[in-house]
C-alpha cells in the first residue's frame, strides 16, 4: 500500500476524475471534518445500467433513510459528483477496476492518501460485467486454509464490507477485537487479514462455547502465521474474562440471546464498535404468544408464521432502541444478500458517548408496554 500527504484541492480532483472515469465500481463518501457536518452522513456512488442506458448511481443517506438518483453521463453526472465533493466528507473510499484509492481528511485540512492495486483481473472488453473488487483477495492464504467457494467469499466479502463501514481510517493501534460465539472462525480471521492491513497492529480474541472449536481455531492461527495476534477460548459469552477491553465486537449469528448476551458484554465494555448479525429469534416470540397483540394490530400476531416474522422485527428494534439509550448510533442493515441466507440482518453499532433523548426513552417505553414484552437486553443491561 502507498501512503502519501497531499493537498485536498489535489486530492479532490484525482477523486472526481475517478468518479467520472470508466474505470469506477464503487465509492464510498462518509464522515466529517473538523468543525464542519455534510448535510448528508453517508453517499455511495456506483456505475449502474439501465433500460434507458447507463447511469451513475448515488445513493446518500440523511440517517433516516436512503436516497437514490440515476445521473446521466456526462454534465448532469458530474454536477452531482461536484456537489458532493464540496460537501466537508471527512473520508473518500474509490474502488477502480485499477486501483483502490482512500483519502482522510486531517485536521489539519490535508488529504492522507492510501493506495492499493486492485487484486481482481479486469472484465474482458465489451463485457458489461464489471470486474469484482474483493476486499480480501480471493488468493489470501486464509481461503486455502478454509476454503473459498463463492458463497464464502461473497459472505466474507460482504461483511468486510460492513465492516469497512463502520471504523473510521484512523485506528487505534493496537486494535483490540473479540468475537464472540465465533463458531468455525472464518470471519474471525477474515477480519483480523483484512483489519491487519489497515491497523499498525491487531490483537484478535475469538470465544466460543465449545473446547474442540478452540483446539480447531487455534490451530488454524498457527497455520496462518498469526497466532501471535490471534487466540481463542473455550467459555460463555456472558462469563468469558479477556486479556483486554475490546475496542471492537463481533457477533455474528449468535443464536436467539446469545446476541443480546453479546450486545450487554458490549455495552459493559464500553467498545468502541460493535457488529451484530442476530441468528434465530425466541425470546421476544414466546412471550408475544402468551398475550393478545395490542388493538390494532391483532393480526400481526394471529398466524404462527406471522408472529414469529413480526417477533424478529420487534426484537432487533428493541436491541437497537435499548444501544440508542446507552449511548450508541446504530445502523440496521443487510448483511448479506437474503438469496444467500434468511437471517441477513446486522445491527452496526459505533459509540458516541451521546446521551439518550427523552423521545428516545418514551419510544422505547411505550414500545415495551404496548406489547407488554422485556427484552433480554434489557435485563441483561439492568
Amino acid at each position: 500500500m502507498d501512503v502519501m500527504a497531499q493537498p485536498l484541492a489535489e486530492t479532490l480532483a484525482e477523486v472526481r476524475e475517478l468518479l467520472l472515469g470508466p474505470d469506477l465500481t464503487r465509492a464510498v463518501a462518509a464522515g466529517r471534518r473538523r468543525g464542519q457536518t455534510p448535510s448528508v452522513a453517508r453517499a455511495e456512488l456506483r456505475p449502474v445500467t439501465l433500460k434507458t442506458g447507463p447511469r451513475l448511481q448515488i445513493v446518500t443517506d440523511d440517517g433516516a433513510r436512503p436516497f437514490t438518483r440515476n445521473f446521466v453521463p456526462g454534465s448532469e453526472a458530474a454536477a452531482a459528483v461536484d456537489a458532493l465533493l464540496a460537501e466537508p466528507f471527512g473520508n473518500w473510499h474509490v474502488e477502480t477496476s485499477a486501483a483502490t484509492v482512500q483519502v482522510r481528511i486531517t485536521k489539519k485540512g490535508d488529504a492522507q492518501v492510501h493506495r492499493d492495486a486492485a487484486a481482481a483481473t479486469p472484465a474482458a472488453p465489451g463485457a458489461h460485467d464489471r470486474a469484482k473488487q474483493w476486499l480480501l483477495d480471493p488468493g489470501d492464504p486464509l481461503f486455502a486454509v478454509i476454503g473459498g467457494n463463492a458463497a464464502k467469499r461473497r459472505q466474507i466479502d460482504a461483511f468486510l464490507r460492513a465492516l469497512a463501514a463502520t471504523l473510521p481510517d484512523d485506528l487505534p493501534t493496537p486494535l483490540r477485537v473479540v468475537d464472540l460465539g465465533c463458531g468455525n472462525a472464518y470471519l474471525t480471521f477474515a477480519a483480523y487479514r483484512y483489519l491487519a492491513a489497515r491497523a499498525a497492529r491487531v490483537q484478535v480474541v475469538g470465544v466460543d462455547v465449545r473446547e474442540d472449536q478452540r483446539v480447531r481455531n487455534e490451530t488454524l492461527a498457527a497455520e496462518l502465521g498469526c497466532a501471535g495476534d490471534v487466540s481463542f477460548v473455550a467459555g460463555t459469552i456472558e462469563a468469558v474474562e479477556l486479556p483486554f477491553r475490546p475496542d471492537l465486537v463481533l457477533a455474528l449469528h449468535a443464536c436467539d440471546t446469545a446476541t443480546d448476551q453479546a450486545l450487554a458484554r458490549a455495552v459493559g465494555w464500553r467498545a468502541r464498535w460493535v457488529l451484530a448479525a442476530p441468528c434465530c429469534h425466541h425470546d421476544i416470540a414466546a412471550q408475544l404468544k402468551g398475550r393478545p397483540a395490542p388493538a390494532p394490530f391483532g393480526e400481526l400476531t394471529r398466524h404462527a408464521i406471522m408472529r414469529e416474522r413480526f417477533a424478529d422485527v420487534l426484537t432487533d428494534s428493541l436491541r437497537a432502541s435499548l444501544l440508542r439509550l446507552n449511548g450508541y448510533q446504530v445502523d440496521v442493515v443487510e448483511f448479506v444478500d437474503s438469496a444467500h441466507t434468511p437471517r441477513n440482518l446486522l445491527l452496526r453499532a459505533r459509540r458516541t458517548e451521546s446521551p439518550p433523548t427523552a423521545a428516545q426513552r418514551a419510544e422505547y417505553e411505550e414500545l415495551t408496554t404496548q406489547w407488554g414484552v422485556t427484552p433480554a437486553l434489557a435485563t441483561m443491561l439492568g
